[in-house]
């Protein structure tokens, strides 16, 4: 049974939100602002941890968990709602969403400073020059947290250098463990998103001090999605927990009532 935080009972008109958190993450991360957030403006608003993440249990060692996994997981809670949902993922899990929507209908998804369909090779390579020692620690022992192992490793790849210190403390308490496999294998080699076969409507939000992904591979993942990025000045990689998360919030929900309300012919 995955862990699932539910909130909001949802207008009737209104499809649910499932969100998708990235690596490193569980559903914690949504639950902080997000999820009351839309709850608060006619949403059901849920968010899951995946396999081996927060108090989600894994069958197999986190270390083998795929990215198809992931999905299977993504499937499995959207089943379990009324109506398909609108599908919101971070990080990885924007690339788990990408990967969902190949195959799944869906109102709307939207990507957060997502891994782009290209794949986070060129991401892991930019930390593994950064700090070449910590990655071949986290290689060697297969142990992919230590590249998020410290506050200031936190701080650099997760927030601003200005976030507030008791928000990259809070943050670098919960993150865990990520399975070595969906991270550095299917996310950068093997089981890259086919755009072709997406058929949702995209909004992709990128952060302009994202420590992980740079602008320019935000606006690719858009351009592959036939849409346009937005960049959110002053904040960094996790979007839905910087002090700048409501108007990422404010940004998200005028696109959903914009693209979600029929239109008057």
């Amino acid at each position: 049974m995955l862990e699932v935080i539910d909130k909001g009972s949802g207008d009737s008109n209104a499809a649910p939100l499932l969100f998708v958190h990235g690596a490193w993450h569980g559903a914690w991360c949504w639950d902080e602002h997000f999820l009351d957030f839309f709850a608060d403006n006619g949403y059901r608003a849920l968010a899951l941890s995946l396999r081996g993440h927060g108090n989600s249990p894994t069958a197999k060692r986190l270390s083998r968990c795929s990215i198809a996994d992931y999905v299977d997981d993504v499937v499995s809670v959207a089943q379990t709602l009324p109506t398909p949902p609108v599908v919101i993922g971070h990080s990885m899990g924007g690339f788990v969403v990408q990967k969902y929507l190949e195959s799944n209908a869906a109102p709307a998804g939207v990507l957060l400073a997502s891994i782009p369909p290209q794949g986070d090779s060129r991401a892991l390579m930019r930390v593994m020059r950064r700090h070449p020692w910590v990655c071949v620690k986290g290689l060697v022992t297969g142990n992919t947290e230590a590249v998020v192992g410290t506050p200031a490793l936190v701080r650099e790849y997760l927030f601003s250098p200005h976030t507030p210190d008791e928000v990259v403390t809070w943050s670098a308490g919960r993150v865990k463990r990520e399975s070595f496999r969906a991270l550095n294998v299917d996310s950068a080699f093997t089981a890259r998103p086919k755009p072709r076969r997406v058929k949702t409507h995209l909004l992709v939000l990128g952060a302009e001090l994202d420590g992980i992904f740079t602008r320019d591979e935000v606006h690719d993942t858009a351009r592959a999605y036939g849409t346009v990025a937005e960049i959110f000045p002053g904040i960094g990689h996790n979007m839905m927990v910087e002090p700048g998360w409501r108007e990422v919030a404010q940004r998200i929900a005028a696109w959903l009532t914009d693209t979600l309300t029929p239109r008057r012919s």
